[in-house]
């Protein structure tokens, strides 16, 4: 042609409601719900000291039933799904791993059916609740960067929670020009385009390399103590989790038990679409895992990923080429992903595996008696992601298949 007439992208961001500018973070999430549902705002405002005064399964009990009927539009149904699932999870657990419920009160559990149906999401905190739609910026002109940045509802855990929650933030917000790079990646592979897809490849690249970076800001801002004793049991599910065996019965809802897995960065779609993007392929334990993930995530970030794996084959394109730069561009993407998946190892190591033993190393100590109070870590989840996956084998399997995506010469 002419080269007038674009030809449509195979991929068309919006399509997805994924954002050009934020990614697949929920752009300028809502902060207030309409007037009818201030009971539940009341609530999630005042959640860090409901559960540390164990009052909040007695003040769920004396809440109204409200109905979603009043809730119009993706951003309230997001923030009421926001608002009920953090209330759920410090409802079932309040009391920690012993305490935990096996019926969920009837007027929580059905208006968080409704609206989870509605989003086609799970009724249980997720990554796209926890992260993508928990955010606000102090000044709304100010930068998103995180001295501008604040949660919208929180649990206990202070300044750590925010600090974990932030921190992942700015990773998905890292990853957006990685995010649009795919879109151009692929188109360049449709049109045979070498020198587009070599700038493409390279633009994951540093996306990637600025995801690691982020990343490594959860060392300044989030106490290994506080997540592993107290942060990490309000991300856990109801499924795979030996503290709540059965599940949950949503009253009102379904007679039977249900189960959920908890909140987990599995959660996230970057690193599901990057993955597909580069043909990389995780051996079944893992790969069954990840995909079941993807149930946690909005319908249409899940739809791109599948966009992606049956768009052309990137990795094909580069073999065939038998084009060097192009294929040191991948590798350098392969190499970068890898990269950050050893950098998400080193951190679970610090908050998870070395918090373990420090615990431990305190329940034996001298004020194991001390109760309760004393803060008693969650021994249910020791070697376990809040996901519920085995996490060392999990996450050293991902980073090892990641790097056997390399090309060689």
């Amino acid at each position: 042609g002419s080269g007038e007439e674009e030809p449509p992208l195979p991929l068309a961001l919006s399509r997805f409601q994924v954002s050009e500018e934020f990614g697949f973070l929920l752009p300028d999430p809502l902060t207030e719900l309409p007037a009818p549902y201030g009971p539940w705002m009341d609530i999630a405002h005042e959640l860090p000291q409901l559960i540390l005064s164990h009052q909040l399964r007695s003040r769920v009990h004396q809440m109204p039933q409200l109905s979603t009927q009043q809730l119009q539009g993706r951003e309230e149904l997001h923030l009421a799904h926001l608002v009920l699932s953090f209330i759920t999870m410090g409802y079932v657990w309040q009391e920690g791993e012993e305490g935990t419920v096996q019926v969920k009160a009837r007027n929580l559990a059905v208006p968080y059916w409704e609206v989870s149906q509605a989003l086609g999401l799970p009724p249980i905190l997720s990554h796209a609740d926890f992260v993508l739609a928990n955010w606000r910026r102090k000044d709304p002109n100010g930068p998103l960067e995180i001295e501008n940045l604040d949660t919208i509802i929180t649990l206990p855990g202070g300044e750590s929670l925010r600090g974990f929650i932030l921190v992942t933030l700015l990773v998905e917000k890292a990853a957006v020009p990685g995010i649009k790079a795919i879109t151009r990646a692929l188109g360049a592979v449709l049109q045979r385009d070498e020198e587009t897809l070599h700038r493409a490849l390279e633009e994951l690249a540093g996306a990637i390399e600025a995801m690691s970076a982020a990343l490594r800001r959860m060392h300044d801002y989030v106490d290994p103590e506080v997540f592993y004793s107290v942060i990490r049991i309000f991300l856990s599910g109801w499924r795979d989790n030996a503290a709540m065996p059965h599940g949950l019965i949503y009253e009102g809802v379904s007679p039977e038990p249900l189960a959920f897995s908890g909140g987990s960065a599995a959660q996230s779609t970057v690193l599901h679409a990057f993955d597909e993007l580069l043909g990389i392929c995780h051996r079944q334990h893992s790969a069954a895992f990840l995909r079941r993930m993807r149930d946690y995530m909005p319908p249409a970030h899940r739809a791109f990923v599948e966009a992606i794996r049956g768009a052309a084959s990137l990795r094909q394109h580069v073999l065939r080429s038998g084009d060097a730069g192009l294929r040191s561009a991948f590798n350098r993407c392969v190499c970068a992903l890898a990269a950050f998946r050893s950098c998400h190892i080193r951190i679970v190591t610090k908050y998870i595996a070395t918090a373990a033993a420090k615990a431990k190393a305190r329940r034996a100590g001298p004020s194991a008696g001390a109760g309760p109070a004393a803060g008693k870590p969650p021994s249910a989840l020791e070697a376990k992601g809040t996901g519920g996956s085995h996490i060392f084998s999990f996450l050293k399997s991902i980073r090892d298949t990641t790097r056997e995506g390399m090309i060689s010469a």
